[in-house]
């Protein structure tokens, strides 16, 4: 993968941590020594973010020697970065690259995880990111092999309790009315229950998304609405992890929605920075 962050970007990270030098490095005199410094996974896990922590480091002054790309497998102890150049420079970087790359790698490995639970089903993640994080989720959610849900509210229709809240008029008459509106798109439909899945389903929904309700109730889902044409994607969402995946997938579901991937432990790099 390229670099999703742009430079900009990556020089207010290095701005945020570094704002006015390195008062540690610089008051030891030690900035101008040649150094050396590399990443390795403590555990096995996805790497995300290794693009962003390579430019991070050439931002800083330093040299990259080799990095894996986002999306490899690596192993306990494999070194996926080596960079050296001025100890000033990698002083400056180590941190700011260490940490995003951490983060994005808990988001790919553990969506990873749930692509791996459930073969030949989809794994889209919701845009239920950290707040000015997306760039960098998604990159980490693609690097998993999820893909994702909804990258925001300008580009899909999903229809929410919420949004039936303030209607008056029949399924079938605002379905009808998004789908002239909107020929080109699909209409999604969140429901609470078996029996407003069916019946969204009934109205020409063409997904229904299913809010935190279990494998045997999407089974249910699918079941009765198999005999529709076309039949709707039904789609679980809510409370998807590794645990259920595979679970969900035997009900009869090909795509799964996940906020699961944004939450959890970020993996943990182990990162040596030394003399060259």
């Amino acid at each position: 993968m390229t670099t999703i962050l742009p430079d900009a970007a990556l020089d207010a990270l290095l701005a945020q941590d570094v704002p006015y030098g390195d008062l540690t490095t610089n008051s030891l005199g030690i900035a101008v020594r040649p150094a050396r410094m590399s990443f390795a996974a403590r555990g096995a896990m996805v790497l995300a973010g290794t693009e962003e922590a390579a430019r991070l480091v050439e931002k800083a002054g330093g040299r990259i020697l080799r990095v894996e790309p986002s999306g490899t497998a690596v192993d306990a102890g494999a070194v996926f970065l080596e960079a050296d150049g001025p100890a000033g420079s990698l002083h400056r970087a180590w941190k700011v690259a260490q940490t995003l790359v951490e983060y994005a790698s808990g988001i790919a490995t553990r969506a990873r995880r749930i692509v791996e639970a459930a073969p030949g089903v989809t794994v889209a993640c919701t845009r239920k990111n950290f707040p000015g994080s997306k760039d960098l989720s998604v990159k980490a959610v693609q690097a998993g092999g999820a893909a994702m849900h909804r990258l925001g509210l300008s580009e899909t229709l999903l229809v929410f309790a919420e949004h039936r809240a303030f209607l008056s008029d029949s399924p079938e008459t605002w379905i009808a009315e998004l789908r002239r509106k909107a020929p080109e798109k699909k209409i999604v439909v969140e429901v609470g229950s078996v029996e407003e899945a069916v019946a969204f389903a009934r109205a020409g929904a063409d997904v229904i998304q299913l809010e935190k309700l279990p494998p045997d109730a999407a089974r249910a889902v699918i079941e009765a609405t198999r005999h529709l044409t076309p039949p709707p994607v039904v789609a679980p969402a809510g409370g998807v992890t590794e645990a259920n995946a595979a679970a969900y997938a035997a009900a009869g579901c090909r795509l799964l929605i996940t906020s699961a991937p944004f939450f959890g432990q970020p993996a943990d790099v182990k990162v040596v920075l030394g003399p060259a």
